[in-house]
């Protein structure tokens, strides 16, 4: 699923769909694609509103490299399950929808086996959470129809709740967003209607007696939707790359960056990064911050908790904290900015 504008993410989002957006030198929809990949399935498809053209560009490289894909443009907003049943004569078989503005580094496999053994009509994923007051919750059962155990981490699915009340949270494990499906499922969603997985479609799928199964990701998970996401995420995978199944990035300096020997990054490929072909100036402080590709830094500026978009030039003396920049902004000399989107 790749159709959202995250608007959240702006002004980043301003110039590319949000499953665009780079992460680690590196599209964040690329880590949903290599879950899939390792799992030996026949063919990606991604379902795609805004921005969409884009999608179909990166799809042609993974056609290049051998993986099997292609895109499938929506005319209008149709809501998760809308859009994928849009594919309905073409998923005759179980097939695994995925976030593609997510990062996770689940073994999907597992979660088939999972599928098949339990006899499901769909399997989720969950992720385990601190304060469940912010999310809907699954409740789980050993057995199908079973009662509410809330210290499983895999079982049969008994109950959804949307942002519970600290007193009515029987769980604290969330939807995931990454699903396997077996195709009568995706018949119940209406024709030509927006219609969305998780408020609609699986409630009603509880409701006729299906059985559905769900199972806790070990490992990472991340909802990349704003800024903060974003930055988080880095750092996770920054910190974890060696003991995760994912590309490695090419290395702490790519091609064609210049980094003054005065200036000091705090953590390059430990809490920051840094893409291709971008200048870091004398006296430059980095730290805990995206850089994109191109980006120029002048001298003596301060980049702190903040993301930058492509071919972003910043002037000397500059004092960026806990900011977004987009895509080819020009910040002139002695400016400061705290807290702020920039298109």
């Amino acid at each position: 699923m790749a159709g959202g504008q995250g608007s959240r993410l702006r002004p980043l989002t301003n110039t590319r769909p949000k499953p665009m957006v780079e992460l680690l030198q590196r599209p964040v929809i690329e880590f949903v694609k290599e879950a899939m990949v390792n799992a030996d399935l026949e063919e990606i498809i991604l379902t795609t509103g805004y921005k969409g053209e884009q999608l179909e560009n990166l799809v042609s490289s993974w056609n290049d490299a051998g993986v099997k894909s292609r895109v499938n443009q929506e005319m209008m907003p149709m809501g998760t399950a809308g859009s994928v049943r849009l594919l309905l004569d073409e998923l005759t078989e179980t097939f695994v929808v995925g976030s593609g503005d997510s990062v996770t580094s689940l073994k999907l496999g597992e979660f088939i086996r999972a599928h098949r053994e339990s006899g499901a009509k769909v399997t989720m994923a969950l992720w385990k959470v601190d304060d469940p007051t912010e999310f809907g919750i699954v409740g789980l059962s050993e057995t199908e129809g079973g009662e509410i155990n809330g210290n499983l981490s895999e079982g049969f699915i008994v109950k959804f709740m949307e942002k519970p009340k600290i007193e009515e949270a029987f769980s604290n494990v969330i939807n995931a967003g990454l699903y396997i499906i077996e195709p009568e499922v995706l018949a119940l969603v209406p024709e030509g209607e927006k219609y969305d997985f998780s408020k609609q479609l699986f409630p009603r799928v509880l409701e006729m007696g299906w059985p559905m199964y769900a199972k806790q990701i070990d490992g990472i998970w991340f909802d990349v939707g704003n800024p903060d996401q974003l930055l988080d995420a880095q750092s996770v995978l920054i910190n974890k790359m060696d003991s995760l199944p994912f590309t490695r990035p090419q290395g702490e300096l790519t091609n064609g960056c210049i980094v003054h020997p005065n200036a000091i990054v705090e953590g390059t490929f430990r809490n920051s990064s840094i893409d291709s072909d971008c200048r870091l100036g004398k006296g430059t402080d980095l730290m805990d911050s995206l850089l994109m590709q191109g980006v120029q830094i002048g001298q003596n500026s301060i980049i702190k908790n903040s993301v930058i978009g492509r071919n972003v030039t910043i002037g000397d003396n500059v004092k960026i904290m806990h900011c977004v920049i987009g895509d080819e902004v020009v910040i002139d000399n002695n400016q400061e900015y705290n807290g702020k989107k920039i298109p």
